[in-house]
């Protein structure tokens, strides 16, 4: 009879134990994630940001915590599919959980159809259990003209509304659980850029160089929305003005001239201020006209002669 009143009293005493001191007591940290990189040459910038969770079950034998780690659009919203940082301009980015960068990480509370991923922590008898996870972002691709400037979204508390609770199969299509939140920030710093290609110039087979003869090329720039660039034409392998380069062939020469206009009155070299060109960038690529002339001059023996200009743009 005694045994059992013992028995009796113990069961009582457990069933008045807060409810709290049975369940599972998550916490979450995540790191920022600092895109680095140019959108002006437009390929996709990737970069990563690792949560962290740290699970407990007091009075508990070892079980398994399944958490929905929900994330919504972050403080810059969406556009499309897209999630957006935003700034000067606004940048279209999206956070992904795999690193292929094709599985969307969602929200199950959010209007658009991409979920988060179902994440398990095993907790240990009288002890934590933790995981880590990397999110993987990438700011989209075919973004040249986004203006100069910082670029961020916020992921407070609203926007990570997890809920976790012991694993019952039932996955995160179900919402129970307890709300846990996290917070960390996207963001992207641009800086003025510049791009720069050139198209040789080719004047043929000639013979007597007894007239002008004249041939055009292209110097393409891609600048930075806003930003504004000076293009310089070195003065190649004789170093002699802008009008009096030298093609050559061993120790023979070919006089040449660059220039800035079709009528060719404006030399076009590398002396600030003077004879160089500039323009503004618009984010697209910019073609400015090279165009070449051979004068009149004494002829050298028959052969293959170049010249290499160094182009040089400031910004």
């Amino acid at each position: 009879m005694k045994r059992n009143l013992i028995g009796l009293c113990l069961f009582i005493c457990l069933n008045l134990l807060p409810a709290a001191a049975l369940a599972q007591i998550c916490t979450f940290t995540t790191t920022n994630m600092v895109f680095s990189g140019s959108p002006l040459p437009g390929a996709a910038i990737n970069g990563t940001a690792t949560l962290t969770a740290i699970c407990s079950a007091p009075l508990s034998l070892v079980r398994r915590v399944l958490i929905c780690p929900n994330l919504n659009a972050g403080s810059g919203g969406t556009i499309g599919p897209f999630r957006l940082m935003t700034g000067g301009g606004s940048l279209a980015y999206q956070l992904y959980s795999d690193p292929a960068r094709q599985v969307v990480w969602g929200s199950w509370i959010w209007a658009l159809t991409p979920r988060p991923p179902e994440i398990f922590v095993d907790v240990p008898l009288l002890g934590l259990g933790t995981t880590t996870t990397t999110i993987y972002g990438q700011v989209r691709a075919n973004q040249p003209t986004a203006p100069v400037g910082s670029y961020s979204s916020a992921f407070s508390a609203a926007q990570t509304p997890f809920r976790y609770r012991y694993n019952d199969n039932n996955g995160c299509a179900n919402p129970a659980g307890i709300q846990g939140t996290t917070s960390f920030t996207v963001s992207l710093q641009t800086a003025k850029d510049c791009l720069v290609s050139a198209h040789d110039i080719d004047f043929g087979n000639r013979g007597v160089l007894s007239s002008n003869i004249d041939q055009d090329g292209q110097v393409t720039v891609t600048c930075s929305p806003l930003t504004p660039y000076v293009v310089a034409l070195g003065p190649g392998g004789a170093n002699a003005g802008p009008t009096a380069r030298r093609m050559t062939k061993g120790a023979e020469s070919i006089t040449y001239g660059l220039y800035r206009n079709a009528v060719r009155n404006l030399a076009w070299g590398d002396t600030a201020g003077s004879d160089t060109a500039s323009q503004t960038g618009t984010g697209h690529a910019q073609n400015l006209p090279v165009h070449a002339r051979i004068p009149p001059q004494t002829t050298p023996t028959p052969g293959a002669y170049s010249d290499t200009i160094v182009v040089t743009v400031t910004y």
